[in-house]
């Protein structure tokens, strides 16, 4: 599929599910329910894979609520859209939007993501070494006792939709921010020279590319050569895809290799790795969808390609990898690298999360008028029922 049919596609005025991934039913038992979205969260990657276009919305949808697993931000997106609602921007529980000052209108039935069950046990009781390795195992300051995932659960929120009281201000789905609103490249660059060299890596801005390549990344020299001829915001994307391959294709990487990730940089890592310069740069406000539009257009090749071939070198005591794995397996290596690259570059925007006070406004401060962001107005004074 060309570059110029994708970004055809997604133009197109409609939503990005045409065969809708039917909602989990109300009432089921927390293992139930966890197969019940999970199971909706197959169903959208298999529609992600046969029409490819939807993977750059996918995108869009964790660029805006990057806080949250990718698996998540998808199924909360879905949830929506069945609903015939704008895509969700501002999710939290119930308690949570009372904390704030805002409330669950009557009637709003919750949205569902798959959340941690944990546990406490006695640091004693783990396998030596093996809680150190584990980024779910912390110990308590108080007891000496450590808190791990034991399973998983379905957890309730809401959209800031979905609720009233306290104004607050929250992103609009649009193409980006204004620029008041957006970061400034120059900052961005800094931000994310920053992080290259907390991961041991150079960045160097150069006449001298590998075969006239806009930026590459070199391992065994912990480099990354970026084109001098770049400016602006191209020569952050540029810096932003390195960065993808440095956190997901170093020659540790293990699940990547399975499916064509490797250092060299080929098949399914250079769509990986555009995926993360575009939601950390759509997170930030700077849309590029035209110009990244050639790599994600390769995303459904790339994971059937990666399918084929682990069905050729198919050998004893390895696993098939099916497409559906291994798009989950992307989605949640793309956005699990962008929020790590996000939560240091600091993002105008929540994330999809409150956070802190700074959201808040006082109403007689509500007087923005903004194509790119909206505010939530107070619409009642008392607090209504959950239904």
């Amino acid at each position: 599929m060309g570059a110029d049919s994708f970004e055809s596609d997604l133009g197109r005025d409609q939503t990005i599910f045409d065969r809708q991934v039917p909602p989990p039913p109300t009432h089921l038992a927390p293992a139930e329910r966890v197969e019940a979205l999970t199971q909706g969260l197959v169903d959208l990657l298999d529609q992600a894979v046969d029409e490819p276009w939807r993977w750059q919305k996918l995108l869009d949808n964790s660029a805006t609520l990057w806080r949250y697993s990718g698996g998540n931000a998808a199924m909360l997106m879905v949830q929506m859209q069945e609903r015939g609602n704008e895509p969700p921007t501002l999710v939290a529980g119930y308690k949570e939007w009372e904390h704030h000052g805002r409330y669950v209108l009557k009637g709003e039935h919750a949205l569902w993501v798959i959340a941690p069950r944990t546990a406490r046990v006695d640091a004693d009781d783990l396998v030596e070494g093996a809680a150190l390795q584990r980024s779910d195992a912390s110990p308590s300051p108080t007891d000496g006792k450590r808190t791990r995932i034991v399973g998983w659960r379905g957890q309730a929120v809401f959209d800031v939709s979905q609720t009233e009281g306290e104004p607050i201000l929250v992103p609009r789905q649009s193409s980006g921010l204004e620029p008041g609103i957006g970061t400034n490249p120059s900052e961005l660059w800094c931000s994310l020279v920053q992080i290259a060299e907390h991961r041991g890596f150079t960045v160097d801005v150069s006449t001298n590319q590998r075969s006239l390549a806009s930026g590459y990344t070199n391992f065994a020299a912990h480099l990354i050569s970026v084109g001098e001829w770049l400016e602006g915001e191209e020569r952050v994307a540029v810096l932003a895809h390195e960065l993808g391959h440095v956190m997901l294709h170093g020659p540790g990487d293990v699940l990547g290799q399975l499916y064509g990730s490797s250092a060299e940089h080929r098949g399914m890592a250079e769509v990986e790795a555009e995926s993360v310069a575009y939601t950390v740069l759509k997170a930030h406000g700077i849309d590029r969808g035209s110009q990244s539009s050639s790599y994600l257009a390769g995303w459904a090749d790339a994971v059937i390609a990666a399918e084929a071939d682990s069905i050729v070198s198919l050998t004893d005591g390895c696993k098939l990898l099916a497409r559906t794995d291994i798009a989950k397996s992307v989605l949640a290596r793309v956005t699990s690298a962008s929020k790590c690259i996000l939560e240091m570059t600091d993002p105008p925007l929540p994330g999809g999360r409150l956070s802190t006070s700074s959201l808040k406004f006082q109403t007689s401060d509500v007087s923005v008028s903004s194509s790119s962001v909206r505010w939530v107005r107070q619409t009642a004074a008392n607090k209504p029922a959950l239904q």
